[in-house]
């Protein structure tokens, strides 16, 4: 195969990822980002400094073999750590043994793979190139600098590797037959901190996702490397209690005491930021097609940005650059093959993670704090302990098990939903959730389900 060329749009983490990919199979790629340099610029002020990889993550960075060396300057969540308003707390495992939930920083994965990127012979590093135009039918792509001027690179093939807002996206709404939606949730989000103690260490216990649900709205803390915890609140952006409702500072001073009062012992300054600061939207895309004349596509959030409920957003981006790295080989570098094959393969999978997104802030803000919900989790995993092969939980299929695509585990958790519906309805659970025959039943519907297996 000739050195032939790709311009990859976007230098965040699936941008350099993919492109890293892309070099290894030979092709001599262009990386473009339209910010300074995060390793010289602190580009992610104010913004969430760490994320939630899993086992999909994971998988992909094991790909490129970096992946013990970003786990180095992670921190594992096994469990939620749930705070009821009376400060009570309770512990709800994620899996089960050592299975758990990675928290990382979004600019120390970035910048790692952006010092893979720079260590490949086939890739050449852009930053402050602002994509100002493309040509669906030639990839050729036009950038602007910072000094106003504008440069045009042609390329054989070209990827949309920016994010949520994409512009490569954007351009495409003009193209004919492209489907496009945008839903926003009812929440917004400000970002809080939690900050270290004196010695460096955590205020709250380190290896867990703490969690403060009060149904219509939450409270989350994500552990860093350095002692602190991003927090995060989300909230109605209109309604009461919302962001539109909490404009004077005694109101919002009351709001905090009345639902978090444990949290104000740890949060920094929390009325003082949430004055300061303005909330955050969240919403969905959903688009098709993914690729355009066999010579420019979508991937990650340009292609299916969704809401962080499932801590899936980079996971699900990583894993669309692992699906194009199997294809490529399986293909043969044939991108006539390639494109289709990419986007039917995750346009299913991008569309089922979404939704799972938005069923799971019901969960995390609601349902978490719920003793009915927390003990139909015990009889799952119970159940799922002794017949592995016949259930596998929801929650563990999407973040432990990257082998089944995220439509499946959305089929497969459907039709789990409707068994343990029954199993919850049975007269007396909550006293004899630990009786043998509350077992018998629920083996006795899931292979009427599933079979032997799901």
């Amino acid at each position: 195969m000739s050195a032939r060329t790709i311009t990859v749009v976007g230098g965040g983490p699936v941008g350099a990822l993919l492109a890293i990919l892309l070099a290894r199979h030979g092709y001599q790629v262009g990386l473009y980002e339209s910010r300074p340099d995060s390793r010289t610029t602190d580009i992610y002020q104010g913004r969430s400094i760490n994320i939630a990889l899993s086992d999909r993550g994971w998988t992909s960075l094991e790909k490129i073999g970096i992946s013990d060396e970003a786990r180095k300057q992670a921190i594992p969540m096994y469990h939620r750590a749930v705070h009821a308003v009376d400060g009570e707390l309770t512990s709800l495992p994620y899996g089960v043994g050592d299975d758990a939930i990675w928290s990382v920083s979004r600019s120390g994965i970035n910048e790692h793979l952006l010092d893979v990127a720079d260590s490949e012979p086939n890739i050449t590093t852009y930053f402050e190139h602002r994509l100002a135009d493309i040509d669906f039918e030639t990839a050729t792509a036009m950038f602007r600098r910072p000094k106003g001027d504008e440069i045009v690179v042609n390329a054989d093939y070209a990827f949309g590797a920016d994010g949520a807002s994409s512009k490569v996206r954007r351009l495409a709404h003009n193209l004919p037959r492209f489907s496009y939606s945008q839903t926003y949730m009812p929440q917004s989000y400000i970002e809080l901190n939690i900050p270290a103690n004196e010695d460096g260490s955590h205020k709250l216990e380190t290896n867990a996702l703490h969690i403060w649900p009060r149904k219509h709205f939450m409270l989350i803390a994500l552990p860093n490397t350095d002692g602190t915890f991003t927090c995060t609140l989300f909230l109605n952006h209109e309604g009461r209690p919302s962001f539109e409702s909490l404009r004077e500072r005694e109101d919002v001073e009351a709001f905090f005491e009345a639902y978090f009062p444990d949290a104000m012992d740890y949060l920094e300054r929390p009325v003082d930021v949430f004055m300061e600061k303005t909330a955050s939207p969240l919403f969905l895309v959903q688009v098709f097609p993914w690729s355009f004349n066999r010579k420019v596509a979508l991937i990650g959030d340009a292609a299916h940005a969704i809401v962080p409920f499932y801590g899936q957003g980079m996971n699900c981006g990583f894993e669309d650059c692992a699906e194009l790295h199997a294809l490529i080989d399986h293909y043969d570098h044939d991108w006539d093959q390639i494109f289709p094959a990419y986007e039917n393969a995750r346009k299913p999978n991008g569309d089922a993670i979404a939704e799972l997104s938005k069923r799971n802030f019901v969960e995390m803000s609601d349902l978490s704090g719920d003793s009915m919900f927390q003990l139909r989790k015990m009889i799952e995993a119970k159940f799922s302990q002794r017949f592995p092969a016949l259930w596998t939980p929801l929650y563990s299929m999407v973040t432990f098990s990257p082998e089944v695509p995220y439509s499946e585990a959305l089929r497969v958790g459907d039709e789990q939903n409707t068994i343990m519906e029954k199993i919850m309805a049975i007269p007396g659970i909550e006293e004899d959730w630990d009786e043998q025959y509350v077992m018998d039943r629920l083996q006795e519907l899931a292979e009427a389900t599933f079979g032997e297996g799901q």
